[in-house]
């Protein structure tokens, strides 16, 4: 995946494909390859699928927030010359895609979400008390999945790195900390934006009752399930996810 990346002014950032911008937002672990079932899919479908790098290591501390990257997607949003975007995130992508729909509704045709942050946030961990401990870090990779097989060797190894890297550790706190400020409870009623909840039946990262809510609050909101499936439905179950995504956008005409 890495020959595919564009760097471009600030941005890095794949591209496959032409028609209406499909922008992909990873989560904190996310690296660039947990949608690769998607990249491969909807480009055949007439969309053009971007995914950003967002910097979420690499802003100065007091940027180290969920409003600056809603805000870093918006230059990209512009930069690319893109409008009617169709956002797509997952776990702490999820709320910078609802942050950013939330601050400039006007770009964003359609919002997807998965395993999403925005209204309950023990998904940004508690902190990492054993961080040495390969095993541990280990169990807590694979507790994310639904199968633990779906955490590779590569997935834990990200995972290890990131947490036993103390500028890492220090803004994922920072960012958990944003994540609480910036919950979306009050907000979400006014969003009128279509959006389609995605949402692992054994996730236990943000648990079943939060994609409830995100429905019951959204007022343009279709929520699926994916069974045996936690955090990462687009990972873990990548053919069904694009099913339900493809049929629903289908649906709206999108």
């Amino acid at each position: 995946m890495e020959d595919n990346i564009i760097k471009e002014g600030k941005y890095r950032y794949m591209e496959i494909g032409e028609g209406t911008p499909i922008i992909i937002l990873h989560g904190l672990m996310g690296g660039l390859s947990n949608f690769q079932g998607v990249t491969d899919f909807f480009p055949k479908k007439g969309y053009k699928v971007l995914v950003p790098e967002l910097p979420i290591y690499d802003m100065p501390m007091l940027k180290t927030n969920v409003k600056q990257f809603a805000k870093f997607l918006e230059g990209f949003i512009e930069f690319k010359g893109l409008n009617d975007v169709i956002l797509l995130g997952n776990s702490l992508g999820g709320h910078i895609g609802l942050l950013h729909t939330k601050m400039y509704p006007e770009m964003v045709k359609a919002l997807v979400i998965t395993g999403s942050s925005g209204l309950y946030e023990s998904a940004m961990g508690d902190g990492y008390p054993r961080r040495g401990d390969y095993e541990f870090i280990k169990k807590k990779a694979e507790a994310v999945f639904y199968d633990p097989a779906v955490a590779t060797k590569e997935i834990v190894d990200e995972v290890f790195a990131t947490v036993n890297d103390r500028n890492k550790i220090i803004k994922t706190l920072a960012i958990a900390k944003s994540a609480i400020r910036h919950n979306m409870a009050n907000d979400l009623p006014t969003m009128e934006t279509p959006t389609c909840i995605i949402w692992g039946e054994d996730d236990n990262v943000t648990p079943p009752d939060v994609a409830n809510l995100f429905h019951e609050l959204l007022p343009d909101s279709d929520l699926f399930w994916i069974e045996k499936c936690g955090h990462a439905p687009m990972m873990e179950h990548p053919i069904e996810f694009n099913n339900i995504l493809d049929s629903w956008l289908e649906k709206r005409g999108f």
